[in-house]
């Protein structure tokens, strides 16, 4: 060889070069593999002699150009044992640029390869644009034949074997151990028993699969697209490039043809590509006749694979539309595209690997969709068998993994365990035993000690590894994976080959052209090495690496298409944020560690941030992986305490370690916590990452991903998960082998309350094995088996074990579900054994009966036969509280022997048989079984709706105990056993089609009833001849109370039948004798109905009369067409005739317009009338007092009822005659601007106290400015508010006159400017006038001004509120110039831009001391063109004592403004900017201002826009403010700086009585501190510091100082972290606190214990008590309800979201100041209803009762109806989301309808078809079917 012409160095250096290299051939092959990839290295060479091989193989090297030269070169020096004299000369000839003389151009003397990653070379042939010659089919096939064999065998030379090189770490012989493969789809191509033999195209989700099963081609119709989907790092690109070399090996040959691409490569080529082009251009094209080969891959196209790696990496869009000639052109992504669809090569094999997250919308829905989960226990420890050769290190390496199970958490990623196998590799030899897996605890420590591995004799490599690490954070910054020799410097790429860092292969930049790329081996160490280039580099300042710590959530689908390249790049920040990389980084960056330790902690303060927010779940375990690698233990700490008690993840995959990651962050919580997945792809072994959480207290699993492998993981888990009390399985492919492992793992959780096996297809076999295991839950309280296939065999065994179980207390099955309720006895609960035989013995059938059984069998397809089997079970069993068999088919039989065995059933509430198929027949035979009941109190039957139901009573002896031991008995209705039977029976056989001839067998049937009561026949066709024959057949049935028949229009005459009577036609004749049935029980209520009568003057005059005969109560009811003023004047002179009468109506009854002055007469005429009630001169009500009532005051409503000018007058006359009108309404009426004017004048004649209603009456400007001139003339006025907008509402209310300060609203009253001087001259004669309120009332800023300047006082004080859109507009400069012309003083001011409101309150008179206000301009920084502005304000604003600005937008000119009137007053006292944004500079301003205001006593800053900086500068303001009393900065940054400053100023706050601080980040190192500061605020009444990051520590140094401030009323800490420790040592401190009012501890995890303590030490004077979502249970619950009752003071308790299932409170001696109850969503059902709604009565005060989000249903609506009418001052009832029907809804409404002065009862979402909840909301409004709330307020004053 001739060094001169190959423009070398010396013939020498040359020599030199070839002799050394000829002593390590392998080195130097390897050495040309990585630069040259797509060389031959055996074909050419094999004949010549290792120096002729060497010099062939420089000379290609040296042909690459001088960049690749030049890093060969540095790899020699580097790699092998060079000489000293021959390194110096080689480095300076070849190691730089210009020691290349004359470089070979690239391709000169190595033409262009056409395939991209094979080594067979062919020349270079385009397919896409000549026409394809025609070929013969023989010519045809064998072209295919040479071109198949020649695909084999490039595949088999590039997979054939591996080439290794000396010092190379990451290179190890291949240990390949196929990852764990889980179906996804439905689509699934086989079945789990069958596998890959049968191809049944319809396996279910979740299916584990074999990598060779995947490409199944026996399934034709299925999909023939395959999508892998993995995390980065599970070993996509692995498994594509071993499925090729299965292929080259012939394991796949069904397949003739495998074509691999890799869309990182397909990116670098920016044009078009035609099919042909894509196979043989890119990848290896034929010998010769391409267009015959592809012609032939064309027709056997089902033996095509081509595998497409990393989809989620294509840049190109997807096109939409379809190609199907293969010569069109398009982008790669295109020609997938059209793969996929069929459209080209139709009938070839598609798969296709990528991260999850969205996918290109060309991926058709039904491919067959895989998830790769990468090694579960198993397969780690094969492969790390196979990594380590050596038996010794095999087992060494075992042993460390088995002992630690982070280390094996971090092998199930297979990149990550080939990572880890090369650390044990290096660190194994000379460690004792565990130690080497100590140095392994995390991902980013794990690449540390690998990066510390390749040190050369120690030595760490700082500038090359940094040179790597530049170019690594490059690539991710712009989206690059693969580099070129131009992108990476020759040192820096010697570096990566030396030590296998970087992987080289030939890429191909367009048909024809190609070089040599370069690339990390895996992604995640290319964001490894971006980490510490971050970290390590001066360039990157704190911010700068602050800004990459984010975090990103997986729900890519709802963002983006195309996932970015930095998944583990703030994981890897994190782990470098440790104390152990802190050396490392100090070496790489050659920086001391102080400068390390300043970055670390800028990566944990971004994570602190991070830990305050609300996340995602994506985002909580990104979190949990990035805090994790800190291992700070503080820092995990703050984010466990910040996670939410319910964590939620939905629809997104989760592995292993993701779970793994979480379960270590939560071992430092101390609250528990419920973890829920629902829809997520979870791993195979997920579970097994839960083993040992005690944190986790309810854990709930919903997917079709889980089957038996799952389960199997789970049930290893779950023992040792003490804590748990709630597990739910749901929706999952589990089958009986894995139930039958979680199974055995339940019955050793004896602690667990609630089991879920919801909709698992479970069979018959399944579910009873897991009934079984009931008796060994002795804390069991529910168990869920719904949506599952059970059969009527199976079901009649459920029955039995719920009468054997002594601790079932319900049973409910329907179509969908399936559900045991449990109540396991607290005293019993630990003498259950593991497995007791349920026998009956003495003991047993005494605990049998003590408890009582609900049984709901319903839509369950019952028969005869099964019925007689349930009732020979059901007469062993314990006593029932309800049977319910509705919707089965038990027919007339089985309806009759259900009625039969009823009073051997022991059955206390209810037997429902609706919809079983009751005939007529067997009607009579129910009726004649159940009358003879002893215990039936209703019977209820309806042949038309399929109503049967019977409700039971306790026995006659039963029932009078529990009347003697009634705690509330009814005051209204005394009741005795010698006036009222202990019970009646009430049969209901309405809408049954009853007719004449049916009457006779219905009375024998009900002749035996026991004894029968009241008889609805109602809605029935008895016509004229069945009232005939049933008053003929009456006295058979005994002493009757009652009997409706109103549709069958029946007349009752001469003595009554019962205490009701309803006629209907004429007067009924009724003798002058007769007596009512029962005239002797004067406290029976009687009621009177009269319909579609004439009723004249004599007939009115007669009914009277017998009417006096009737003992009272007595409600009477009359309705006909029309009533003359002369009947209506007859009917009331009768009234003071009949003082048993309660209430009179007359319903759809016309009067006349002058009825409603009749009617007003009524007060004078008879004085015991107490409400006076008409609508629209048709709905008459007149309510009178009862005789024990004492006197009050009168209500009169005259509403719709055409009133005009002309009757005000009488009306006035005659109301006046009143001695005490409460409330008068004349809404809806025409009285115009003249009838109101005219109300006006005679208002002070009118005795009026309450409220008077003129809503509706056609008034405008000029009744509003009438009111306003009529406030000085009417004292008794104390608030009027008037709007004249689409509400149109106009109220007065009344208060004797001795009560000062009137209040006026005005709304929408369109005031012109003409306006203004006159409201202000009325406003200036009211000086009684209080507050003024003016909303969209059109004033402008002028007419404004002119409003205040005009009015004047002698002296007082004006509160003027103006709510207009323009205030929002103004800003804080424009608004001061309205205070600056007022009239008076100004001596408060309040302004918020987003309500659009300015408040400003006058003094009068207006005082100023002249020599005040040069004295206070001199300390002002004025502008001459504000000078005026700010004169004239500090002339009104002398006095001023309170400034509120809410809600604005502070520029730097109003902050200045804002500066200079803080510095002119003297007396403020109040200073509040809350909701604002205030810039740097405007902050300054405002500090300096308050700095200036040694008088302060309130200071507010609550959430406004601060930064941490910004809120330390603000702290500087609090200096010398010792006057200050209250003190509110919740929602500010309190770092550590600017709480110290806090704290420091409070401890000088002597005065302060109320500080707030909440939602201010405060932890429990910043409660400490706080709690040193507050020992000297000995006055304090008031602390907030909710919404905190306050554990048990903090709680503990809080608890310390509380006993030290004996005058604390209000403590709030809800929201925080504390659990039961801290939340006991609260208890016990607040026990010391003797006035404090108001506990709110909500939201934190208190539990029982801490509830137990409380209720030991309640304080006596409490008012407020808030503990919703504390964790409490029913003991917690019971023993604060006991408490509660020695608090007369409670006001408002707050126990919602809590578990208190049968402890709901319930109080003995009653809350006499009780307001508000809320328990929602506290799993009270209408078992416990009952004691509650007694409760409730003992609480007069009560206005509001929150019961939304339970399980009540027409049960405790019909105690809640009960008791509503008794409760005189309730207003809100929220029964939202319960399982109330329409018949609760109707007992609610006729509970509202008994004069309940409830405003509304909310229902939305309960069991109420929509059209039945318009048509009980149109018959009572009150009743509230809405998701919001759309009532309308209740009239002010009721």
């Amino acid at each position: 060889m001739d060094p001169d012409s190959l423009q070398l160095g010396t013939k020498s250096l040359w020599s030199w070069l070839v002799r050394l290299l000829s002593q390590a051939p392998e080195w130097m092959n390897a050495k040309v593999k990585f630069f040259l990839p797509n060389m031959d290295l055996g074909s050419r060479s094999e004949a010549l002699d290792p120096s002729q091989r060497i010099i062939q193989q420089l000379r290609e090297l040296y042909a690459q150009g001088p960049a690749p030269w030049q890093t060969f070169i540095h790899c020699v020096c580097m790699e092998l044992e060079v000489p000293l004299e021959l390194e110096v000369p080689l480095l300076s000839t070849w190691g730089h640029g210009d020691g290349f003389p004359s470089p070979l151009e690239a391709g000169e003397d190595c033409g262009p390869e056409s395939q991209l990653q094979h080594g067979i070379k062919r020349p270079h042939q385009s397919c896409g644009s000549s026409p394809r010659p025609k070929q013969s089919r023989k010519q045809q096939l064998e072209l295919a034949k040479r071109y198949l064999k020649l695909l084999r065998s490039s595949a088999q030379q590039r997979y054939g074997g591996r080439i290794l090189g000396p010092g190379q770490p990451l290179v190890f012989p291949q240990a390949y151990v196929p990852p764990v493969l889980q179906w996804s789809r439905a689509t699934a191509p086989f079945s789990t028993q069958e596998g890959a033999l049968m191809g049944d195209p319809k396996a279910e989700d979740g299916t584990d699969v074999s990598i060779l099963d995947l490409l199944n081609t026996r399934a034709d119709k299925g999909p023939r697209v395959r999508v892998l989907l993995g995390k980065a790092g599970m070993g996509k690109t692995t498994l594509a490039h071993w499925l090729c070399q299965k292929w080259a090996d012939g394991q796949l040959d069904r397949f003739q043809a495998l074509f691999l691409f890799e869309f990182r490569q397909l990116n670098l080529i920016t044009s078009v590509l035609t099919l042909p082009q894509l196979l043989f251009d890119l990848y290896l094209s034929p010998e010769e006749g391409p267009d015959a080969v592809f012609e032939y891959l064309e027709d056997n196209a089902n033996g095509v694979l081509l595998i497409f790696d990393g989809l989620d990496e294509a840049l190109q869009p997807c096109s939409s539309r379809e190609t199907v000639d293969p010569e069109a052109l398009g982008p790669a992504l295109t020609l997938f595209s059209d793969l996929c669809r069929g459209t080209l090569l139709p009938g070839c094999w598609v798969m296709a690997t990528s991260r999850p997250g969205k996918l290109p919308a060309c991926v058709p829905t039904e491919a067959a969709t895989v998830h790769m989960w990468g090694f579960d226990r198993p397969r780690v420890e094969e492969f790390v068998g196979r990594f380590f050769s050596d038996l010794p290190s095999q087992k060494a390496a075992l042993a460390e993994l088995r002992a630690n199970r982070r280390l094996r958490s971090l092998c199930a990623v297979p990149a990550l365990c080939r990572v880890t196998c090369v650390c044990l590799h290096h660190l194994l030899p000379g460690s004792s035993p565990g130690q080497s897996a100590a140095l392994l605890p995390t991902m980013t420590q794990t690449y540390v000690q690998m990066m510390l591995a390749i040190r050369p004799r120690g030595y760490l490599p700082a500038n090359s590894l940094m040179g790597l690490c530049e170019v690594a954070l490059s690539g991710l910054e712009t989206g690059k994976v693969i580099f070129s020799a131009r992108d990476i410097p020759p040192a820096t790429l010697a570096f990566g080959a030396a030590h296998g860092l970087l992987i080289s292969f030939c890429i191909c930049i367009s048909p024809g052209r190609q070089e040599t790329g370069y690339a990390f081996p895996y992604l995640s160490l290319q964001e490894f090495f971006a980490a510490l280039h971050l970290m390590a580099s001066p360039e990157v300042d704190q911010d700068a690496l602050a800004r990459h710590v984010t975090l990103n959530s997986r729900w890519v689908l709802r963002t983006k298409a195309r996932l970015g390249l930095s998944d583990h790049l703030p994981a890897f920040l994190s782990g470098l944020a440790s104390c152990a990389c802190r050396h490392f980084l100090s070496q790489l960056a050659q920086r001391d560690e102080v400068w390390v330790s300043a970055k670390q902690a800028a990566v944990a303060q971004a994570l602190r941030k991070l830990a305050t927010r609300r996340l995602t779940g994506p985002k909580v375990v990104e979190l949990c992986h990035c805090v994790s690698e800190t291992q700070e233990s503080e820092l995990a700490g703050l984010v466990a305490q910040s996670l939410p008690y319910q964590l939620q993840f939905h629809n997104f995959p989760l592995t292993h370690a993701d779970l793994a990651a979480v379960t270590n962050i939560l071992g430092h919580r101390d609250a528990p916590v419920h973890l829920n997945f629902e829809g997520c792809p979870l791993e195979p072994s997920c579970p097994e990452a839960l083993a040992s959480c005690g944190q986790v207290e309810s854990l709930s699993f919903k997917s079709r991903k889980c089957g038996d492998a799952f389960a199997e993981a789970l049930s290893r888990s779950l023992p040792t998960m003490g804590s748990l009390k709630k597990l739910g399985l749901a929706g999952s492919k589990i089958t009986a082998r894995g139930i039958s492992h979680v199974v055995q793992a339940l019955s050793l959780c004896p602690q667990l309350e609630e089991v879920s096996f919801q909709d698992n297809q479970l069979k018959d076999q399944e579910v009873l094995s897991i009934v079984k295991i009931l008796p060994r839950l002795p804390h069991l309280r529910k168990l869920d088996l719904s949506r599952n296939h059970v059969s009527d065999w199976t079901l009649l065994h459920l029955t039995e074990v719920a009468v054997t179980c002594p601790t079932v207390r319900m049973l409910q099955v329907t179509k969908a579900d399936l559900i045991f309720l449990l109540s396991p006895p607290a005293e019993t609960a630990a003498e259950l054994p593991g497995a007791p035989d349920l026998q009956e013995s003495a003991s047993s059938r005494k605990e049998a009966q003590s408890r009582s059984l609900t049984l709901r069998l319903q839509e369950c397809q019952l028969g005869v036969h099964e019925v007689e089997m349930l009732l020979a079970q059901l007469r062993k069993g314990p006593h029932l509280d309800e049977v319910d068999l509705s919707g089965n088919q038990l027919e007339d039989e089985g309806c009759r022997l259900m009625a039969e065995a009823a009073p051997q059933l022991h059955i206390t509430r209810k037997l429902d048989l609706s919809d079983n198929g009751l005939s007529m027949a067997g009607l009579y035979r129910v009726l004649g079984a159940a009358s003879t009941c002893r215990t039936l109190a209703e019977l209820h039957i309806s042949l038309l709706h399929k109503t049967v139901v019977l409700t039971f009573a306790p026995e006659p002896e039963e029932q009078a105990g529990m009347q003697r031991r009634a705690v509330f008995p009814d005051s209204h209705v005394p009741q005795t056993p010698s006036e009222l039977p202990l019970r009646s029976q009430r049969i209901r056989l309405a809408h049954c089609g009853l007719q004449a001839k049916h009457l006779e067998l219905l009375c024998k049937a009900l002749e035996g009833s026991h004894p029968l009561g009241h008889l609805d026949l109602s809605s029935n066709a008895l016509g004229d001849e069945g009232a005939a024959q049933l008053a003929q057949l009456l006295p058979g049935l005994g002493p009757l109370q009652s009997l409706k028949g109103e549709s069958q229009r029946i007349v009752l005459g001469g003595a009554g039948r019962g205490r009701d009577l309803s006629a209907a036609g004429s007067v009924p004749e009724l003798p002058a004798g007769a007596e009512f049935l029962g005239s002797g029980q004067r406290c029976v209520p009687r009621s009177f109905c009269l319909s579609e009568c004439q009723l004249e003057p004599l007939s009115l005059t007669r009914l009277c009369d017998t009417l006096e005969k009737c003992p009272g109560p007595l409600e009477v009811t009359l309705s006909c067409k029309g009533l003359s003023d002369q009947s209506l004047e007859t009917l009331l002179h009768r009234l003071p005739r009949l003082p048993q009468l309660s209430r009179l109506r007359l319903s759809q009854t016309a009067l006349s317009p002058r009825s409603p002055l009749i009617l007003a007469d009524v007060f004078s005429l008879c004085p015991r009338v107490q409400k006076v009630d008409l609508q629209s001169l048709c709905h008459t009500t007149l309510h009178f007092r009862s005789s024990e009532e004492q006197e009050g005051g009168c209500c009169g409503r005259f509403r719709g009822c055409g009133l005009c000018r002309q009757h005000v007058e009488p009306l006035c006359w005659s109301l006046s005659r009143c001695e005490d009108l409460s409330q008068l309404d004349l809404s809806a009426n025409q009285l115009g601007d003249a009838g109101l004017q005219c109300l006006l004048e005679h208002l002070p004649r009118v005795p009026i106290s309450g409220s008077l209603d003129l809503s509706h009456n056609r008034l405008s400007q000029e009744s509003a400015l009438c009111l306003v001139e009529t406030l000085p003339s009417c004292p008794r006025i104390r608030e009027a508010s008037v709007n004249l907008g689409s509400e149109q509402s106009f109220w007065i209310h009344f208060s004797p006159p001795e009560e000062a300060g009137k209040t006026l609203r005005l709304t929408e009253c369109h005031f012109r400017p003409e306006h203004v001087p006159r409201l202000a001259s009325g406003l200036s004669q009211a000086p009684q006038l209080a507050e003024l309120t003016l909303t969209q009332c059109c004033l402008g800023l002028e007419q404004l001004t002119v409003l205040l300047s005009l009015v004047r006082w002698p002296r007082g004080l004006l509160s003027l509120r103006v709510e207009e859109p323009w205030v929002g507009r103004a800003g804080v400069l424009t608004l001061p110039e309205v205070c600056a012309q007022a009239s008076g003083n100004v001596t408060k001011i309040s302004i918020s831009e987003t309500q659009q409101q300015l408040c400003v309150q006058l003094e009068f008179p207006r005082q100023e001391n002249p020599g005040a206000v040069p004295l206070r301009l001199a300390h002002c920084d004025l502008g001459t063109h504000r000078s005026l502005l700010v004169r004239q304000l500090m002339e009104t604003c002398a006095r001023l004592r309170q400034l509120s600005l809410s809600q604005v937008n502070l520029c730097d000119a109003s902050s200045l403004l804002l500066e200079n009137l803080l510095l002119s007053v003297s007396e403020l006292k109040t200073f509040r900017l809350i909701s604002s944004r205030v810039s740097s500079e405007g902050l300054a301003h405002l500090t300096s201002g308050l700095s200036h205001c040694p008088h302060l006593e309130e200071l507010e800053l609550s959430n406004t826009q601060f930064g941490e900086e910004d809120t330390k500068v603000l702290m500087g303001a609090l200096e010398g403010k010792r006057r200050l009393k209250r003190l509110n900065l919740s929602h500010l940054p309190l770092g550590g700086s600017s709480l110290a400053v806090l704290t420091q100023g409070l401890s000088r706050m002597i005065l302060l009585q109320s500080l707030r601080l909440s939602s201010n980040g405060i932890s429990d190192i910043g409660c400490c501190h706080l709690s040193k500061a507050l020992r000297a605020v000995t006055s304090l009444e008031e602390l907030g510091l909710s919404h905190n990051q306050i554990g048990d520590t903090g709680a503990q140094h809080l608890a310390a100082v509380l006993p030290g401030l004996p005058e604390l009323r209000k403590i709030d800490l809800s929201a925080n972290g504390i659990g039961p420790a801290g939340g006991m040592r609260l208890v016990e401190s607040l026990a010391l606190c003797t006035h404090l009012e108001e506990l709110m501890l909500g939201c934190n995890a208190l539990g029982d214990p801490t509830a137990l303590r409380l209720a030991q030490a309640l304080p006596p004077h409490l008012r407020v008590l808030h503990l919703p979502s504390s964790r409490l249970g029913p003991e917690g619950a019971l023993s604060l309800a006991r408490a509660l009752d020695r608090c007369p003071q409670v006001e408002v308790i707050s126990l919602a979201e809590n578990s208190l299932a049968g402890g709901v409170p319930h109080f003995c001696q009653g809350l006499p100041l009780l307001r508000q109850i809320d328990l929602v969503s506290c799993e009270i059902d209408d078992q416990t209803a009952k004691p509650l709604a007694a409760g409730f009565m003992l609480c007069p005060a009560l206005e509001e009762i929150l019961l939304s989000w339970n399980l009540l249903g027409d049960e405790a609506a019909a105690e809640l109806a009960r008791v509503l009418p008794r409760m005189g001052r309730l207003k809100r009832v929220d029964l939202e989301k319960n399982r109330i029907t329409a018949c609760g809804a109707w007992l609610l409404a006729e509970g509202l309808a008994q004069g309940s002065g409830i405003q509304v009862i909310r229902l939305w979402n309960n069991l109420i078809p929509t059209d039945m909840a318009q048509r009980l909301q149109s018959q009572e409004p009150r009743l509230d079917f809405a998701f919001f709330h759309n009532q309308p307020p209740a009239p002010r004053g009721t």
